[in-house]
C-alpha cells in the first residue's frame, strides 16, 4: 500500500480470479482519495509459469530513481514480493511507469533467494539517514525476521534477523517496520489533537503468527523499539497484540505517509481458522474483507510505555446527517433505543459511549450495547464492566447470538482488561458496525476489538443503557448513520459490508460493505 503525490492511495491485495478460496494468487489492486471511496482497478500483478502465485509483498515510490528504472520521472513504483512456487519461495520486483496502475517484471528476478519454501512477504521501506531501502521478510517457520539493505531495489545484503520473540505459533508471516509519532502532554482518554504528536526514534516491529493465537488461529503481535537501519532493538520483552477479537490479521501500513504524522494502517479481517469457509462465498461469490483504515500512534498510558493506540481514520464526512440520530447526556443507569431499520439504508453507523467520573475505588456498573433484529431476534453486543479496584474494568464482545455462520472455531466471546488513568478515570469507546463487522476502540484504541458476523437476519435496532453505575459517574452517547461508498459498484446484498473494505474476491467486481471494507 502506497500514498502517490497525487493524493491517491494504492491497496493491493492477494486475489484469486478463478475461485473463493486461497490459491492462484494474483494482486488484486484498489485505489482511493479518502480510504473510504475505492474504485477497482484491473489486476496488478500476474502469475507466470503454471504454479506460481503471487504472494504479499510492498509498494514503494523510487522518487529519486535509484533503481534506474524510471529515467525523467517522480512516480515510479516498485513493487516487491514473493513468488511462490513448489520449489522455493523467492523475492522479486516488478515496476510501474504509470504511477502503480501496470507491472512490469524485473527480468534478473529473483532479487532476494535463499532456497527455503518458508521466506516470505518483504515489506520495504525508505531509511533516510543512511539513503538506503530496508527491507523486513519473514523466514516462516524459522521464527525469524530477516532485516535487508538495499541502494537500488535489486541488490541486496543481509544485515541482521530478529528471532524468536514473542508469541510463535507454527510460523511468522507479513511483517511490518514503521515509525511512529509518539502522543505527548496528552490524555489518551480525550479526543485526539494533531499538535500534541511528536516525531521520536521509535518503531514498531509487526509480526503476524498463523496458527497460534491466544484467541486460536491467527494474530498480529508487535514489539516498539528502536531502529538503526540495520538493527531493530526492541524496547523491552514484552508481548502485545494489536487487537483483542479474532478478525484481525496482517495488518500493513502505507508506504508516503508524512512521517510526523499517525501512520495509516488496514489489516485482514478475518482468521484462516474459518476464512475458506465463511458463508459470504456461496451467498455472494466472495469470501473476505480489510478493516477499516486506522491511524497509529505510540503512547506512553498507564501500564504501558510504548502503548500502540489504532483509531479509525476520519470518517465524519460519511455522516448521514450533520447532527446525531440520536444522543443522551443524561444515560447514568437507563437506556436509549433507535431504530434504523428505515433511516439508515446502508445499515452502517458509529456509536460512542463516554463514562466519565469514575470512583477511583469500589467502581461498580457496567454499559452495554446491543445490536439486534427485529425480525430473527439475533444480536451482536458488547460493553464495559467496572468492578471494584482498576484492574477490574473490562472490555467486551458477544457474537455468539448470530445463526448465519456454524463453526467450532468461530468463538463467540472476547475481553480485554482495561486500566483507567488515574488522572481521568475516563472511559471512551467507539464503534464502527457493518452489515458483517463490528470494530470497536477503546480510549482512542488503546484496545481495539475487531470481529466478523454472519446474521441471518438484517440488524436494524441500536439499544445502549447502563445499570448499577455509582452515583455522581456521567455517562453519554450519540449515534450517527453512514453513507454507502459502494452505491455505484456494489452487487448484491446480504451479507457483507459497505464501508469501502477491500474483498477477497472471485472476479473484478469486488463487493463491499457499506462503509468501504474492501472485500
Amino acid at each position: 500500500m502506497f500514498l502517490d503525490a497525487n493524493g491517491t492511495y494504492h491497496l493491493y491485495f492477494q486475489y484469486n480470479p478463478t475461485g473463493i478460496v486461497a490459491g492462484n494468487q494474483h494482486w488484486g489492486h484498489a485505489t482511493s482519495k479518502d480510504l473510504y471511496h475505492w474504485e477497482n482497478q484491473p489486476i496488478a500483478i500476474y502469475p507466470g509459469a503454471m504454479g506460481e502465485a503471487i504472494f504479499s509483498g510492498s509498494a514503494v515510490v523510487d522518487v529519486n530513481n535509484t533503481s534506474g528504472f524510471f529515467p525523467n520521472q517522480t512516480n515510479g513504483v516498485v513493487a516487491m514480493y514473493t513468488l511462490n512456487t513448489m520449489q522455493e519461495q523467492t523475492q522479486d520486483i516488478a515496476y510501474s511507469t504509470d504511477g502503480g496502475y501496470t507491472f512490469t517484471k524485473y527480468t534478473e528476478n529473483p532479487v532476494i533467494s535463499v532456497g527455503s519454501t518458508q521466506f516470505r512477504d518483504p515489506k520495504v521501506l525508505w531509511y533516510a539517514p543512511t539513503q538506503s531501502w530496508v527491507a523486513v521478510i519473514s523466514y516462516a517457520q524459522d521464527f525469524v525476521i530477516g532485516i535487508y539493505t538495499s541502494p537500488n531495489l535489486t541488490n541486496w545484503t543481509h544485515a541482521s534477523n530478529f528471532t524468536h520473540a514473542g508469541l510463535l505459533g507454527l510460523q511468522y508471516e507479513c511483517p511490518n517496520l514503521v515509525a511512529l509519532p509518539m502522543l505527548t502532554n496528552a490524555s489518551i482518554a480525550e479526543p485526539l489533537d494533531p499538535s500534541n504528536f511528536a516525531s521520536t526514534d521509535m518503531y514498531i516491529l509487526q509480526i503476524s503468527i498463523n496458527p497460534g493465537a491466544p484467541q486460536g488461529g491467527s494474530i498480529s503481535q508487535y514489539f516498539p523499539g528502536t531502529f538503526n537501519g540495520t538493527h531493530f532493538t526492541p524496547a523491552d520483552a514484552a508481548t502485545r497484540l494489536t487487537d483483542f477479537g479474532k478478525d484481525n490479521y496482517a495488518g500493513q501500513f502505507f508506504y508516503n505517509i508524512p512521517s510526523t504524522s499517525p501512520q495509516i494502517s488496514i489489516a485482514w479481517a478475518s482468521n484462516w481458522e474459518y476464512a475458506q469457509n465463511v458463508p459470504t462465498g456461496t451467498l455472494e461469490d466472495f469470501r473476505s474483507f480489510m478493516t477499516v483504515p486506522r491511524m497509529n500512534v505510540l503512547a506512553n498510558t498507564t501500564r504501558n510505555p510504548y502503548a500502540l493506540l489504532s483509531y479509525p481514520y476520519d470518517y465524519t464526512p460519511l455522516y448521514t446527517t450533520p447532527t446525531s440520530l440520536v444522543n443522551s447526556t443524561t444515560l447514568l443507569n437507563s437506556s436509549l433505543l433507535y431504530d434504523y431499520s428505515t433511516t439508515i439504508p446502508s445499515g452502517a453507523l458509529t456509536f460512542s459511549i463516554n463514562i466519565t467520573n469514575i470512583p477511583t475505588v469500589n467502581a461498580t456498573g457496567n454499559a452495554k450495547f446491543t445490536f439486534l433484529s427485529s425480525v430473527t431476534g439475533e444480536s451482536i453486543c458488547g460493553g464495559i464492566f467496572l468492578a471494584g479496584g482498576n484492574g477490574d474494568t473490562r472490555l467486551w464482545l458477544d457474537r455468539g447470538h448470530t445463526r448465519g455462520f456454524d463453526n467450532p472455531f468461530f468463538t463467540n466471546k472476547f475481553s480485554t482488561d482495561v486500566w483507567l488513568n488515574p488522572d481521568t478515570q475516563t472511559v471512551r469507546l467507539l464503534g464502527v458496525l457493518d452489515r458483517s463487522i463490528l470494530e470497536v476502540f477503546l480510549n482512542n484504541g488503546e484496545k481495539a476489538g475487531t470481529l466478523i458476523f454472519f446474521a441471518q437476519g438484517e440488524l436494524d435496532t441500536l439499544i445502549i443503557g447502563t445499570n448499577d453505575l455509582n452515583d455522581g459517574t456521567t455517562v453519554s452517547a450519540e449515534v450517527f448513520g453512514l453513507q454507502s461508498t459502494w452505491t455505484s459498484q456494489e452487487v448484491g446484498n446480504g451479507n457483507g459490508t459497505v464501508l469501502g473494505n477491500v474483498t477477497m474476491a472471485s472476479s473484478l467486481r469486488v463487493r463491499r460493505d457499506n462503509l468501504g471494507h474492501l472485500r
